[in-house]
């Protein structure tokens, strides 16, 4: 039931224009006028940096953003209450969703790697690889359950705004486009434990460094992923 689940949910993403153009394109976008433009301050190597940045990007508009939005039209057309008349729980609707964006995640890798590599991007070590991998999937869990949280209790309506809202203050404020340390100090600590900074900085140390991420990095998204996840099985609404 949860492969089935997932699998329709990825499927209708990649098919939606408006979701194609949230989770591929802006970030396809982003990461070749981060690696080729100087207007945004990036730390050397350019391209490198900018490929870390951009897939915790891609984490937070495919898990996030576009789960919330999908979520929330989902209920208002009553997709949720004709699913709840056949054995799917709950709790396997949320894990359904968080899968789906997982899979979204792994052609978004691909596609973003390819193009970093065109740019010159250096590969990562196995190591780095490793870290990566890890930290998608954490990001993924985390932003996964954020965006289900968000799109299973509010109306679709303001779930649109609240959720693009969201993206554009993670992407400018929450240490994603910008660092964590080019931030004032009282806002640097405010930030660093958001989960978009914890991934974008954790990204870069195995993308650039290659070595393993803080632990204080993971340790943000696992605690924001759990919590999120607990509050999303409660709190999401069918209708």
């Amino acid at each position: 039931m949860l492969l089935t689940q997932a699998r329709t949910e990825a499927v209708l993403t990649l098919r939606n224009g408006e979701q194609v153009l949230l989770t591929v394109l802006i970030p396809v976008a982003l990461l070749v006028a981060m690696s080729v433009m100087s207007v945004i301050p990036v730390p050397e190597p350019r391209v490198g940096s900018s490929v870390a940045r951009v897939l915790a990007l891609a984490v937070i508009s495919s898990a996030f953003t576009g789960q919330a939005i999908a979520l929330g039209f989902d209920r208002r057309y009553g997709v949720l209450k004709r699913l709840a008349a056949t054995a799917l729980p709950r709790w396997l609707l949320v894990g359904g969703r968080i899968a789906a964006g997982l899979a979204v995640v792994v052609v978004q890798v691909l596609i973003l790697g390819v193009i970093g590599a065109l740019l010159g991007w250096d590969l990562p070590s196995p190591a780095g690889w490793l870290w990566t991998a890890v930290l998608l999937l954490l990001g993924t869990l985390a932003f996964g359950a954020l965006g289900v949280l968000l799109g299973g209790a509010l109306r679709a309506e303001i779930v649109l705004a609240l959720a693009n809202i969201v993206w554009f203050l993670l992407l400018l404020v929450g240490g994603v486009a910008l660092g964590v340390s080019t931030l004032p100090a009282w806002l640097a600590t405010v930030v660093e434990l958001l989960p978009s900074a914890a991934l974008a900085e954790g990204l870069h140390t195995a993308v650039v460094d290659n070595r393993a991420p803080a632990l204080k990095q993971v340790l943000v998204l696992i605690a924001w992923g759990v919590a999120a996840a607990a509050l999303a099985a409660r709190t999401t609404k069918l209708t």
